[in-house]
């Protein structure tokens, strides 16, 4: 992608699943890459497999203190940062009735006050060195809802809102999109899904299949590259036209 060689990144999230093909991705394109993180394990495995990251630094973006230290440090190891991948995020598939108040906090926290704080924190940079890109990872469950992802949906929900706000006021200085996936094969997702759910799940995408991690990586790459220079205040589907035509509406309660 034209203009990313040289750019400084974080991806928050950056250990595994989507976060992590992104951080690979975006190495790929010779920039300096800093992964936030908040799983030891998983950090410790990244660092393995991506050897050429700037940094790997513990933070639990649902708190704003630990989030500006761990931004520090990352401009601290890059010298500035240019883009933002505010991708972390976490699920618990449960029955809207049995979600508990704890949950439900946990839920909200990590993935949209997590989201505001790692935005906040990158804009103010970023607004002080007079540019950057924002790019947040939503989800098709924020704009039709999924059975037993009530509280995914509305945080993700909020991060569709928040992209939209963010977009508004932080122009023409900082552009921000975000990227609304469908069904991505991750651990997150394979660890809640069984093969017949999984493979049910695919039927009803017209393109047969779950989307790669890489795929939505490509697509970050893009939006933060000069080669997507006029796109902000957008939240791109990409979902193997699986929302196209209400196909949501073939789930089932299972």
């Amino acid at each position: 992608m034209r203009g990313l060689s040289g750019k400084n990144v974080v991806v928050t999230g950056g250990a595994s699943g989507i976060g992590q093909a992104t951080a690979k991705r975006f190495l790929e394109e010779d920039c300096a890459v800093c992964i936030f993180d908040c799983s030891a394990e998983a950090r410790e495995r990244v660092s393995t497999e991506l050897p050429g990251l700037a940094g790997v630094i513990d933070v639990d973006v649902s708190r704003m203190e630990p989030v500006q230290a761990a931004f520090a440090d990352a401009i601290d190891r890059m010298g500035s940062v240019d883009v933002v991948i505010n991708n972390a995020g976490i699920s618990i598939r449960h029955d809207f009735l049995d979600i508990t108040p704890e949950e439900w906090d946990e839920v909200l926290n990590v993935n949209l006050k997590g989201v505001f704080n790692v935005a906040q924190t990158a804009a103010r940079h970023m607004v002080d060195k007079g540019s950057g890109v924002i790019l947040n990872t939503a989800s098709t469950a924020g704009t039709i809802g999924y059975p037993h992802y009530a509280d995914y949906s509305a945080s993700k929900g909020g991060v569709i809102a928040l992209t939209y706000a963010m977009a508004l006021e932080l122009a023409p200085v900082v552009r921000v999109n975000a990227i609304s996936p469908g069904y991505v094969l991750t651990p997150m997702q394979r660890a809640e899904y069984s093969d017949a759910m999984l493979d049910a799940v695919n039927r009803k995408i017209p393109l047969g299949r779950h989307a790669k991690p890489a795929e939505i990586a490509a697509l970050f790459a893009f939006l933060a590259s000069e080669d997507g220079a006029f796109a902000t205040g957008q939240v791109y589907v990409m979902d193997g036209a699986e929302t196209t035509g209400g196909l949501c509406s073939q789930w089932t309660h299972e």
